[in-house]
């Protein structure tokens, strides 16, 4: 069955629409089958379109169009990995955080699988392994402890390495509200990663201001983390005030339940490729990665 025709509003406080969840389809990955592509579509008005046919996509890779030999409107299970940053500026906030990331869980459908964890100084996982299981998701939430130091790309890579033996879609949601302070590793080696892997990372970042024992400090998310999302086609959300992180959270959560399934032949000359997804309806935007690493021929 399809999905209903419809448009979602992203109103603050807006409750999921209810979907049917399409049966888990099998994992499409570069040098196997087919190139995925996971396609947010927007209207004029930043609603998100869910009624859209095949014929309504073009997908150009390196600026030729491709056929599509996959198309699939009906949602997909996935699994994800929600990484909070639980630092010394997000003491004041930590409770509304909380809360917000628990609006996102509990908006999981039952195919869906999650796993939670925490930066600051230090990256910590509450559970070992995805579940199903909602309440135990944010049981783990309210479980997070904070730190000082933020160690913002070790903890995405760390949520990449966790979806590493994951079948199906995976995504990393990531919120912070300053800068990386203490990472072992950059933001460039984590988008090679999430590439490599072919992992959706979402970002929400908030500004803040927080009292560090002198005197009051402004702080901005981190710049990198709009491009990451961009590269791998999930949303980048900054945000200036706590009131917004509820329903940000919950618009995170429609994205991944409204999300078209797009996918055509690699090329197999073993190169990255530039991916670009047009949408031909008047004043629809669509968003998805923009790079994929092809194989080298023979390895399919």
């Amino acid at each position: 069955m399809r999905m209903s025709r419809r448009l979602v509003s992203i109103a603050a406080g807006a409750v999921v629409l209810p979907v049917v969840l399409a049966a888990q389809q099998p994992t499409f990955k570069a040098g196997t089958q087919v190139v995925p592509l996971y396609v947010t579509v927007v209207d004029a008005d930043k609603r998100l379109v869910a009624d859209l046919a095949r014929e309504d996509f073009e997908v150009l890779d390196n600026g030729k169009p491709v056929a599509l030999t996959l198309f699939n409107n009906e949602p997909e299970a996935f699994s994800v990995v929600v990484m909070l940053d639980t630092s010394g500026s997000m003491t004041a906030s930590l409770a509304l955080l909380k809360d917000a990331a628990e609006q996102f869980v509990i908006r999981l459908l039952p195919e869906d699988r999650g796993m939670v964890g925490a930066f600051s100084d230090k990256i910590q996982f509450p559970i070992s392994a995805f579940t199903s299981d909602r309440d135990e998701l944010a049981g783990a939430i309210k479980d997070l402890g904070f730190g000082n130091p933020t160690r913002l790309y070790d903890a995405i890579e760390a949520g990449i390495q966790q979806l590493r033996d994951v079948q199906g879609r995976r995504v990393v949601l990531v919120f912070t509200d300053g800068d990386d302070t203490a990472s072992k590793i950059g933001m460039g080696k984590v988008l090679d990663q999430a590439r490599a892997d072919e992992v959706m990372i979402y970002t929400i970042g908030l500004e803040s201001e927080y009292f560090n024992g002198q005197y009051k400090v402004r702080t901005r998310p981190d710049r990198g983390l709009k491009r990451l999302s961009d590269e791998t086609g999930g949303g980048y959300f900054e945000l200036k005030q706590t009131d917004d992180l509820g329903p940000t959270f919950t618009r995170v959560a429609q994205e991944l339940h409204s999300q078209y399934v797009l996918g055509f032949p690699p090329a197999t000359d073993g190169k990255l490729h530039k991916v670009e997804v047009r949408v031909k309806k008047l004043a629809m935007v669509g968003r998805a990665r923009k790079s994929y690493l092809a194989p080298t021929s023979g390895t399919q």
